[in-house]
């Protein structure tokens, strides 16, 4: 079957009572069994069945047999927000005196995760520029227990080659765990391209109309210990499943994802393509206009679609400011991928506490507008982007 088909149609792990064609929200805590002993066999994960609802419930179940079905993964694992997945990710493979190779080029709450927080725990995060492959090559050591990279940066919009990666990676023992929220994973082989973990924020494409929180570890199966670990381990003891009702929500938004993503790619790409035209913007970031420089290697690993974030530069911060306070159509607002068009600025905002060298280390500029494009008629997101640039004519 298609993807479109599998997303909709992937059956329920157990038929339900009543045979509802919608997944069934199981609002519960509790789950009784017929006997001591198969209470006993699924507290010891000797039969699958749900035991307690913090680390099993059946609407959840759903959710992850439809990625499982969809990326064809050894195993997925739901988690109450993206920064969840990530972190029960990292936390898997690490451990004191280990070191975890990376990018500078990170979501924000990502990096200070990596270079604060499991640093005070005795994990060293090298950060290195993952397209220089010889640099990554050389961080890796025997202490080194990831390589962590986001497919398509946010907000520089970088790709490194997953392949190359990959291979260097794996001639020494080491897993590559990914980043794949800015694309999406129905429009992508990442497991082709040497990529063992995919961590996604399903808060993104796949809720659709930012209804819910939420996140995914997917893992292909190729490091056996990290499913292991972040399903009876990380999951038991640090208490960050995903919640019923969100599961309920981002199944909804799974059936319509694909529907969803081809419109928002379209759209940016016809927005990418006019406004590289306009001279009132200094520069159009996008992988899918062919003078990027990444261009190439993104269709190569991505297919034809180039997802739904880009970015415009324009003269100034103060420009910049100008340009959001004057939108009429686009939401002013965070988050990616949503049903609704939302600009931000990036370096005051989700990279607001970090210093400007550090800004500068990440090639976060004042200069730069992040635009997430979503379902609306482009015609109108145009007209709206042009009459908020009239004052810098």
């Amino acid at each position: 079957m298609k993807k479109q088909t599998i997303a909709i149609n992937t059956p329920y792990v157990r038929p339900d009572a009543y045979g509802s064609l919608a997944v069934p929200i199981y609002n519960n805590v509790a789950f009784e069994f017929q006997d001591a002993q198969q209470m006993a066999d699924a507290f010891c994960n000797r039969i699958k069945a749900p035991d307690y609802a913090r680390v099993e419930n059946p609407t959840v179940t759903n959710l992850e047999q439809r990625v499982k079905a969809l990326t064809q993964a050894q195993h997925v694992t739901a988690f109450n927000s993206g920064m969840a997945a990530i972190s029960n990710a990292l936390l898997a493979v690490s451990a004191q005196g280990r070191n975890i190779v990376t990018s500078r080029h990170l979501f924000g709450n990502t990096l200070a995760l990596l270079t604060t927080t499991l640093r005070r725990w005795g994990v060293e995060a090298r950060l290195r520029d993952l397209t220089d492959l010889q640099a990554v090559a050389q961080a890796i050591d025997a202490d080194t227990c990831a390589v962590f990279l986001e497919v398509l940066t946010n907000p520089q919009l970088e790709v490194a080659d997953l392949q190359a990666i990959a291979e260097i990676a794996h001639r020494k023992g080491v897993p590559v765990i990914a980043d794949s929220t800015a694309i999406p994973f129905t429009e992508t082989q990442l497991k082709a391209l040497g990529v063992d973990v995919e961590v996604v924020s399903s808060t993104k494409y796949l809720s659709g109309g930012g209804t819910s929180l939420g996140g995914l570890v997917i893992d292909y199966g190729t490091f056996p210990d990290i499913n292991q670990r972040v399903k009876y381990e990380l999951l038991f003891n640090l208490g960050a499943y995903m919640t019923p009702q969100a599961a309920y929500m981002q199944t909804l938004g799974l059936e319509t994802l694909d529907a969803r993503y081809q419109r928002q790619a379209a759209n940016a790409l016809l927005l990418a393509e006019t406004l590289s035209e306009w001279g009132r913007i200094q520069h159009v970031n996008y992988i899918g206009l062919e003078d990027n420089p990444y261009h190439e290697l993104a269709r190569r690993q991505f297919g034809t679609t180039a997802g739904a974030m880009l970015t415009i530069d324009l003269r100034s911060q103060e420009a910049c400011f100008r340009f959001l306070n004057r939108l009429r159509l686009i939401h002013r607002a965070t988050n990616l991928f949503d049903n609704r068009t939302l600009a931000i600025h990036p370096a005051s905002t989700i990279f607001g506490l970090f210093t400007e060298e550090q800004l500068r280390q990440m090639d976060v500029r004042q200069t730069t507008i992040r635009l997430s494009i979503g379902l609306e008629d482009a015609e109108d997101l145009l007209e709206d982007i042009q009459q908020a640039l009239e004052d810098d004519l």
